[in-house]
């Protein structure tokens, strides 16, 4: 801003002092939204590179690597460290960090004094979300847990950026979840689950990417409906099945009836049709050991009984 002061400034002349100042204050107006826009867009977090140690900071350094080198038999221990294949480290110089990248793995160097470093584990962690009570879009409450697959992308942002990243992500799972299934309705919670998971994991992995942790995998695990809403959909799925049964017994019935009557007009057309069809019926009872055999009479002969009588 001051230099867009000085420049208005020299701008100014007898002639022109109203012209001037108009422009200083279109100047001005426009330097102080920007700076607006800027705080508006603006997010704290720490650069890795945080500056030179400055004078008194590289004293002390030099001080405490003569040190280091005088006593070098006894301070070697202090000096070497080792980490795994798995971890980094994340190595601070008077407070400062040194370098953009972690050391490791294997063996590097610090000096005793002035350098302390942080471990961090890269390797895979899973975590289960507690059950949350939600109140889904159409007013039904539910509970639902699940379980979250992540890791440590940045090393450097994952220790100069929050204080706890494994406790942050195990919170902000647990309110993603509440946010997400809060708009959803009962029906997409049971149906959709796949869609549920990888829109949290998108929401996860956003929130948590300037504090170095990449979201490899979230899955719902259970969902937990009240006793009532599950007698109340039992009760619904049973009288649908058995609406179904019964439509299905009703066409049975009518494309049985349609197939009999078929047959009676095929047997209608042949008279021996009839006497082979009772031989075959004699047939299957026989086959199956009945002491009693039915003999239909014609009912010719019935009503020639019934006109003497």
């Amino acid at each position: 801003m001051s230099k867009q002061l000085t420049v208005c400034t020299v701008c100014v002349s007898e002639r022109g002092r109203e012209k001037a100042n108009a422009v200083l204050c279109v100047k001005l107006t426009g330097v102080a939204a920007r700076s607006e826009m800027e705080n508006l867009k603006y997010i704290p977090t720490i650069n890795p590179m945080t500056g030179s140690l400055g004078c008194i900071g590289w004293t002390i350094v030099i001080i405490c690597g003569i040190f280091t080198v005088c006593l070098f038999p006894i301070t070697i221990w202090f000096c070497v460290k080792i980490v795994q294949e798995y971890e980094r480290a994340v190595i601070f110089r008077l407070g400062r960090i040194t370098d953009r990248k972690p050391k490791g793995p294997g063996i590097f160097f610090i000096l005793p004094c002035t350098d302390s470093f942080v471990k961090v584990d890269l390797r895979t962690v899973s975590f289960d979300i507690p059950p949350q009570e939600i109140l889904t879009k159409d007013s039904v409450t539910i509970s639902v847990d699940g379980v979250v697959y992540f890791r440590v992308n940045d090393p450097i942002a994952s220790v100069a950026n929050v204080s706890n990243a494994d406790f942050s992500t195990r919170l902000l799972a647990q309110t993603t979840l509440r946010n997400v299934l809060g708009t959803k309705n009962l029906a997409e919670v049971l149906s959709d689950r796949e869609g549920i998971a990888h829109s949290m994991q998108s929401s996860l992995d956003d929130a948590t990417d300037n504090w170095g942790i990449k979201v490899e995998r979230v899955e719902i695990k259970d969902v937990k409906l009240p006793v009532q809403l599950q007698r109340a959909m039992a009760a619904e799925a049973e009288a649908a099945r058995e609406a179904r049964a019964k439509v299905i017994a009703a066409e049975g019935e009518m494309n049985a009836s349609r197939a009999l009557k078929e047959a009676s007009l095929v047997i209608a057309e042949s008279p021996s049709a009839l006497q082979l069809r009772y031989l075959q019926t004699l047939n299957t009872i026989s086959a199956e050991k009945n002491s009693t055999i039915i003999f239909p009479l014609p009912m010719d002969i019935i009503s020639s009984f019934l006109r003497d009588k």
